[in-house]
């Protein structure tokens, strides 16, 4: 059977969002961000980070220095026993600076090529997976890409539900107020009585 993933916007959802961040040791988890991490790896849930880093378009940072943040953020994860089974990054803009990166893309969500790529590369069943973000954006892309969309509340999540229209186009299934919450809905949404999980439990293994 193909997997059941969750897929996660990394800034503002895993890390606190400071804006365009570069530097490693400005990097800090968000409270329980570990936590939600280590459930879903306790439940065999693939785990996968998918953000849109634009600020190399832009120019604020070269990308090297997203895999620089990344690593941090996943040694950081991994001192608290959580683990990521990927990571997918896109750098592009169409109104970037850097030529090269100047684009419009597949990648760049609300397009879906970051999930679709992982789903090619790790099996994931996208009809059983879901989405966590803190933007609309995140929401549309859930919904183009079939997952269910949970929009959490730290990040810039709180503006963009204050900002929404009450019925929303990118309605999310669920408003969490942090990964934690959104990692126990997801749980229990997979557990109710409307699921088959015949997956095999597992612990991070890296």
């Amino acid at each position: 059977m193909m997997r059941r993933a969750v897929f996660l916007d990394r800034d503002g959802v895993i890390c606190r969002e400071e804006g365009y961040i570069s530097d490693p040791r400005r990097l800090q988890l968000l409270p329980g961000s570990g936590d939600a991490i280590r459930l879903f790896n306790r439940n065999a849930i693939t785990t996968v980070v998918v953000t849109n880093q634009s600020g190399v378009a832009r120019g604020f940072f070269p990308e090297g220095a997203i895999a620089e943040m990344n690593r941090a953020m996943t040694e950081r994860l991994e001192e608290q026993g959580a683990c990521l089974d990927g990571i997918y990054y896109c750098p592009h803009h169409p109104e970037g600076i850097i030529e090269s990166f100047r684009k419009v893309c597949d990648c760049r969500k609300p397009a879906t090529g970051l999930l679709t790529r992982a789903a090619r590369d790790h099996g994931i069943d996208l009809s059983r997976s879901y989405l966590v973000g803190d933007k609309r954006s995140d929401m549309e892309c859930a919904i183009r890409a079939g997952v269910k969309g949970i929009l959490v509340l730290t990040g810039y999540g709180a503006e963009e539900y204050r900002l929404m229209s009450p019925a929303p186009a990118a309605k999310p299934v669920f408003v969490a107020d942090d990964l934690l919450d959104a990692a126990r809905w997801i749980i229990h949404d997979i557990r109710s009585p409307n699921h088959e999980d015949t997956d095999s439990q597992a612990e991070c293994h890296r």
